[in-house]
């Protein structure tokens, strides 16, 4: 009987991992909720910020549904998108907000979420599948937690503008937010820069890796734009922290460290490796190109 209980057992302890990283998820947004919250708006008692946590992560448990039905990941980065429109939205029409800083919080969100989302989505649709999911979707408790983690990062990169949105000791603008702003604008165009230039090049040099434009400079150009971007965000965000709320500024090291150790560069520098690791010229493009913060070459 024991060729027959290793599957079993290998397969309990990959549920188990996945509830405890789930579980985990939850009680990490849990805590940045409680301290954005803190002189933050309420409804009914319960805080605004909470709220946003708890349908940040409903979307994607309702979404996981038909996903795993059909096994498909072609819907998982749009619907990560319209999370953002939707808490974004949700905390400003929930707690009335009308000042200059929330409208301009929101705002630049659903910019950048609209933006991103559409071009995930037109490029998945045009290459059929992302290969990031290739095993994990064929597991309902892996693939769950692939749509938990998208909730934990809709929040937590969301976290500081939800407590300047949501607070009820709001401020007037100043030159930090104007600072703020610039690392935004230069952020978010350093990443429509990066994509448009991949996209282009995957078109016209297909099966080549792209050495060109900023991807000369750094190996992952747009992933160092969505980390400034929130970096600008953040900088908006902090004139109105006061006391727990501060904890909310991990919104740009969260991104840092999802992007950096997690899920982007990770697994693109590997599939790049596997792709293109006997190339001399990649071996070279690759040493001499920094992996993410740009350099002239």
């Amino acid at each position: 009987m024991l060729p027959h209980r290793e599957p079993t057992l290998t397969s309990a302890r990959n549920t188990a991992v996945a509830w405890a990283a789930i579980i985990g998820a939850a009680a990490v947004a849990a805590l940045v909720a409680w301290a954005g919250s803190q002189g933050g708006a309420r409804i009914l008692g319960v805080p605004v910020m909470a709220l946003c946590a708890v349908l940040a992560f409903s979307i994607q448990w309702l979404a996981f549904v038909p996903a795993y039905l059909r096994r498909t990941e072609r819907f998982y980065d749009l619907v990560g998108s319209l999370t953002y429109l939707a808490v974004t939205t949700f905390a400003i029409v929930s707690t009335y907000s009308d000042d200059t800083r929330s409208i301009a919080l929101g705002i630049l969100v659903g910019v950048w979420a609209v933006r991103l989302g559409s071009f995930l989505f037109r490029r998945i649709r045009s290459d059929g599948s992302d290969g990031r999911f290739d095993e994990i979707k064929m597991s309902a408790s892996r693939f769950l937690v692939a749509w938990t983690l998208q909730g934990l990062w809709v929040f937590l990169t969301l976290c500081a503008a939800l407590a300047a949105i949501t607070t009820t000791a709001s401020s007037n603008l100043g030159p930090l937010d104007g600072i703020g702003l610039s690392i935004w604008v230069f952020g978010f165009a350093l990443e429509v820069i990066a994509d448009r230039q991949k996209s282009k090049f995957r078109r016209e040099n297909p099966g080549r890796y792209i050495d060109t434009g900023l991807w000369a400079w750094s190996r992952h150009p747009n992933y160092f734009g969505e980390i400034v971007l929130w970096t600008g965000i953040a900088v908006i965000a902090s004139s109105t922290l006061r006391g727990w709320q501060w904890i909310t500024l991990v919104s740009p090291v969260f991104v840092t460290f999802l992007l950096t150790r997690v899920s982007g560069i990770p697994l693109l520098e590997k599939r790049a490796d596997d792709r293109w690791g006997d190339d001399e010229r990649y071996q070279v493009y690759k040493a001499r190109t920094p992996v993410l913060i740009p350099r002239p070459p």
